[in-house]
Parts: structure tokens; sequence; C-alpha cells
């Protein structure tokens, strides 16, 4: 994913999120994906899909059992 790539896909997800603190960044060594964060906390990655001349993005975040509430 390129600057302009991630740029938009942030403000995209900030807006619906409605988190300000939301940040997306460039993976290194990666050129299909990016890092999600809230402040400084990575909570998932972001994936680029190009099929048939058609771009979508795949958010995926993983949540631990420990970090749920009891």
């Amino acid at each position: 994913m390129d600057k302009t790539e991630i740029k938009r896909v942030e403000a995209y997800l900030r807006q619906k999120f409605r988190l300000p603190s939301l940040s997306v960044f460039a993976r290194p060594n990666k050129d299909d994906s990016a890092e999600v964060n809230i402040g400084d906390e990575f909570i998932g990655v972001i994936f680029k899909d190009e099929e048939d001349g058609e771009v979508s993005y795949a958010f995926q975040m993983a949540i631990l059992d420990i970090d749920l509430p009891e």
C-alpha cells in the first residue's frame, strides 16, 4: 500500500469508528498491507486485495481471551 492509500484508509477508519487516535502505518518489506494502531497499541492489519481490476481492503484483528472482560 502506498502513502496515499494508507492515508485514505486511515481517514475512513477514523470516521467509521469515530476514533481520531487510530493510525495506519506502512509495514516494513510489505507492500500489500499496513498496520493499524489505536494510540500506541497495535490492534491489527489491513490487507489490500486486487482482483479483476477491483481493489478492496480487509481489516484483520485478533482478540485474545485474556483481554476480554470477565
